[in-house]
């Protein structure tokens, strides 16, 4: 298991850390010609074989990057704009499938020889990246098409203060679970609703208030989630 969580692992930096716009614009734009692409498969290699720091695991290294490259390559040249959303979780999908298959197929899964430390500070550490960049990324896309038009064009806001807004609020709920302080997770749910009633009142605009509302409750229910999920797995033993 602790193998499958350092694929997992270098998958979310390799996609959501490590790959900036630019080079996700480079082959949207000039797909299979992009030299963006196969950096980007490169990197994803590497950090298979930085991770789990094991050159032996080089064949699963090249089997996951051949397969990161195949299903990069048929999202970028079956996508339009209209379906870009879509393809987003597609991709995404695949990738898991992808791992999860090689890592099976490839691996005896005995690591009895890991200990439980080990294992439950990658698990941490996973948990947290994936709900900060990787979480931020799907609700952006997830709520994108319900995005309100406002008339105010005046921009009052901190530059990216509601990125790292749900970044806080995230990692703030994970860690109120993994403690089991589950009425802080409440007091937390309920001091963002306070604050945010006024804005949403005298903007008088329920288009807004109900995308507000599907953004704040998909990123409390995201974190939630991988919070308990830590809490389960942490349990094992492997």
């Amino acid at each position: 298991m602790i193998l499958l969580i350092q694929l997992f692992l270098a998958h979310l930096i390799g996609d959501f850390l490590l790959q900036p716009t630019s080079w996700v614009i480079a082959k949207e734009q000039q797909k299979l010609r992009a030299y963006q692409l196969y950096l980007h498969t490169f990197i994803h290699g590497l950090l298979i074989l930085f991770i789990t720091w094991d050159l032996s695991l080089w064949p699963l290294a090249l089997l996951l990057s051949g397969m990161h490259l195949l299903i990069d390559g048929l999202k970028i040249n079956l996508q339009k704009e209209s379906t870009q959303r879509a393809y987003f979780f597609y991709d995404q999908l695949a990738h898991i499938i992808s791992i999860v298959f090689l890592w099976a197929v490839y691996v005896d899964f005995e690591f009895a020889h890991f200990s439980i430390f080990k294992l439950q500070t990658l698990l941490l550490f996973t948990s947290l990246f994936l709900i900060t960049i990787p979480t931020s990324i799907f609700i952006k896309l997830f709520i994108s098409k319900w995005t309100p038009h406002t008339e105010d064009k005046k921009d009052n806001s901190l530059q990216n203060a509601g990125k790292y807004i749900g970044y806080i609020e995230r990692v703030l709920v994970f860690i109120f679970i993994i403690f089991d302080h589950w009425e802080a997770v409440g007091f937390l749910i309920t001091a963002k609703s306070v604050f945010r009633f006024g804005d949403l009142k005298a903007s008088k605009d329920r288009k807004l208030t109900e995308y507000v509302l599907i953004g704040t409750l998909l990123s409390f229910g995201i974190a939630l989630l991988i919070g308990i999920a830590y809490h389960y797995l942490s349990n094992f033993t492997f």
